[in-house]
């Protein structure tokens, strides 16, 4: 190409660029396709190369915010840099065209926070501020209409929040630094708290706009702010701390036992082999007087013997001191041996020898052990069996660690079994273990019941009530209202209509869904009772920012002073 014909091309760029920039006229020459392109983007040029991805209408030629919306700016990469003439413009318009195409086609960006949010140029999500990140697959043409359509809601939505900044976070948890000093105002961001910046700005991790918050002084309470919509919403409640009158109530469980004072084991005082067993098993009941088991015993057979013997002398050489003394040391040995006085009467009158002597049972009850069959062996260390009698029944509860100093022996007591539908069986605390449980902590205590019609069966479950003294005009609040931390217990004390301060609390007994206050709150304080939890932890996060913040200082002036 000639110099002379470069020249010439070069003046009708300028004349065009010229043309372009001055008002808007009816034209009388119709500019082709690539004129018309070329003056577009000197246009852009004298406009400025960075505009608002929501106002294209923004233009500046210095980075910054949009006017409207707050907004970053962004570079146009189809404008030309400075350096660059018009002609180099020109020419690489074509191939901008050719990239912005493909990647409207190929990328697709959306915020992380709010996914209906979708664009196809890099920047802000226009509700919250957050930096769009790109997404891994493109988006079909349907999701790019939507996209177009949400994005058209989004930005009517941003202009009255650029005009009204307090109703931007109107639902949202805003905690307040309550304190008693003066401190220094600092910017957080709600989403890392560890980003504190002196200014106003944006979080560099998310772009979140940043909080004010005072922090430094004094802080003794941290306040939360929740909006009556908010409030709504989170479902909180709350009751009025005041004083009343607590009995000291336990309500716990138990399981009924045997009457250990009525368990009876038989054993045999001699040796010998069993010739008859009249029990057959475990839980067979026994009556006063039965047969329980016949026994051929030689040491037995010898002692009945010596009696017969010692009351034939009696008889034949009268009575003497002697004889009588021998008659009676001969019945004790039978007594001792486990005969009745019955059977040596009869044995007295009939002068027999019983080989086959009987054992009968002395009390009524259940029989809770056999050990023993026809045709075994005994000896005095084996027990024959054991029976209880359940005329009487224990009952066994355990009691918490913390109410053991509210029982005595003698209480009132109630107990119920639910699964007899049995209710309300009075009955009074008979003992009080010495010791506790070390494995679930807890007071074993005893209570003595009649049963005389034999429905309390021994290791039933039992709800069992003790009554103790009254506590008098105590603080108490719902026990749903204590934050039990392990390390403190906390209440979250509603202070005005939007205001919420979690207060520590110091905690008395606890008895029938209340719970004694002793220090922290007053009477006519109006505690949260549902939906605390979210308000304490927001609560103690804002206080570890307050408190690491304040340390900030702190540590600038031990460095200044060390240098």
């Amino acid at each position: 190409m000639s110099r002379k014909h470069h020249t010439r091309k070069m003046t009708c760029l300028f004349a065009m660029a010229l043309t372009a920039a001055l008002p808007p006229a009816a034209p009388l020459l119709a500019a082709t396709p690539s004129q018309t392109a070329v003056a577009t983007a000197v246009q852009a040029h004298v406009h400025g190369e960075y505009y608002c991805p929501m106002h294209p209408q923004e233009r500046s030629d210095k980075p910054g915010r949009c006017p409207i919306c707050g907004m970053f700016l962004v570079k146009d990469e189809d404008d030309a840099t400075p350096q660059q003439n018009p002609a180099a413009a020109a020419g690489s318009l074509v191939e901008n065209a050719k990239a912005n195409k493909a990647q409207d086609e190929g990328k697709t960006y959306t915020c992380p926070m709010h996914p209906e949010v979708i664009t196809h140029e890099p920047g802000r999500c226009p509700i919250c501020g957050m930096f769009l990140v790109e997404k891994e697959d493109g988006a079909n043409q349907m999701q790019m209409e939507q996209a177009t359509q949400q994005q058209s809601a989004a930005q009517q939505a941003v202009t009255p929040k650029a005009t009204d900044s307090s109703s931007q976070h109107q639902h949202k948890l805003v905690p307040q630094a309550d304190s008693s000093g003066s401190g220094t105002i600092k910017y957080v961001c709600p989403m890392h708290p560890q980003i504190v910046m002196d200014a106003p700005g944006t979080c560099p991790i998310c772009g979140m706009t940043l909080e004010k918050v005072e922090m430094g002084g004094h802080q003794d309470q941290v306040q939360v702010n929740v909006s009556g919509g908010m409030q709504q919403a989170l479902a909180l409640k709350v009751a009025k701390a005041h004083h009343q009158t607590m009995w000291r109530f336990v309500d716990t469980v138990g399981e009924v036992d045997y009457d250990e004072s009525q368990i009876t084991h038989i054993h045999s005082r001699v040796s010998g082999w069993v010739e008859k067993l009249t029990v057959t098993s475990a839980g067979d009941k026994i009556k006063k007087g039965q047969l329980l088991y016949e026994i051929y015993s030689p040491e037995l057979v010898n002692a009945q013997d010596d009696y017969l013997l010692a009351a034939d002398s009696l008889k034949q050489h009268g009575t003497n001191n002697r004889n009588s003394e021998l008659l009676r040391k001969a019945q004790t040995r039978l007594e001792l041996l486990g005969i009745s006085r019955d059977q040596i009467s009869q044995l007295e009158k009939t002068g027999k020898t019983l080989y086959r002597v009987p054992f009968f049972a002395e009390t009524d009850g259940y029989v809770t052990n056999l050990n023993i069959r026809d045709g075994m062996y005994l000896q005095p260390a084996t027990e024959v069996l054991s029976m209880v009698d359940l005329h009487k029944v224990w009952v066994i509860a355990d009691v918490f660690e913390n109410e053991q100093s509210w029982l005595e022996v003698g209480q009132p007591a109630e107990v119920s079994i639910p699964a007899m539908g049995i209710k309300n069986l009075e009955g009074k605390i008979d003992y009080i273990y010495p010791e506790l449980d070390p494995v679930t902590r807890s007071l074993r205590v005893r209570v003595v019941l009649d049963n005389p019609s034999i429905k309390l069966r021994p290791n039933t479950l039992a709800k069992v009530s003790i009554y103790g003294g009254a506590n008098k005009d105590a603080l108490v609040v719902p026990q749903e209202a204590l934050i039990q931390t392990g390390k403190e217990n906390r209440v979250v004390v509603k202070t005005s209509d939007q205001g919420f301060v979690a207060k520590p609390v110091t905690t008395g007994m606890m008895s029938r869904g209340q719970v004694e206050i002793l220090s922290g709150i007053s009477a006519g304080d109006d505690v949260v009772i549902s939906g605390q939890f979210l308000l304490d932890s927001e609560a103690s996060l804002k206080g570890s920012l307050l408190r690491m913040s304040a340390k900030q200082p702190q540590e600038a002036d031990d460095a200044k002073d060390h240098h």
